[in-house]
């Protein structure tokens, strides 16, 4: 069972069916289909397809009470290659305002401290500048090009590049961790 956990500004709880509408529109806007695509004539079936990854946990990010994005993550748990992947959007109409950092950076240390990851990634696409300012901003780092990573909606190939975030590299302001059952508890990454 997931749990709601809370940031500065933003809430990440469970996505359900009843989101299904308010991402759905989120998800058909120009800005964000470019990058995660879907079934255009179908979009709410493609979001209800992420909902039943197994192996994936699928938050929604609202901020004022209203559905601002989904973010997720997902593991892989062999232990010699133990690690933790995020994936987010966002509403267009909300960027700008530190929301996505806010929610990146509460579902990292989620991760860290609740689940005992002690390395994060995420593959932004390599010309989504906004998208590494923010994962920069939470502590993530540029490991490389992937080339040809992913096709886009044009039908060519496009570059990703791969980040990561080791719990001992973050950063001492983000060491408070403001969960549901333990707020303002101090965080020492795993070693």
């Amino acid at each position: 069972m997931q749990t709601t956990l809370h940031g500065a500004s933003v809430t990440l709880r469970p996505a359900t069916a009843a989101d299904i509408p308010a991402l759905t529109a989120i998800r058909s806007t120009p800005e964000v289909y470019e990058r995660w695509h879907g079934d255009r004539d179908d979009m709410a079936a493609s979001i209800a397809e992420d909902f039943a990854e197994p192996d994936t946990e699928v938050f929604v990010i609202e901020h004022e009470g209203r559905v601002a994005g989904a973010i997720q993550w997902g593991a892989e748990e062999e232990p010699d290659y133990r690690h933790a992947n995020i994936d987010i959007y966002l509403d267009p109409a909300r960027h700008g305002r530190g929301l996505g950092t806010d929610a990146v950076r509460t579902l990292t240390l989620h991760l860290i401290t609740a689940h005992g990851h002690h390395r994060l990634i995420i593959d932004p696409a390599a010309d989504n500048t906004a998208a590494i300012r923010c994962y920069t901003k939470v502590g993530f780092r540029p490991v490389g090009i992937m080339r040809d990573y992913e096709r886009g909606l044009d039908g060519t190939w496009h570059d990703g590049l791969m980040m990561d975030l080791l719990a001992r590299d973050l950063p001492v302001e983000d060491r408070t961790w403001r969960g549901p059952s333990d707020p303002g508890r101090s965080v020492t990454p795993p070693a």
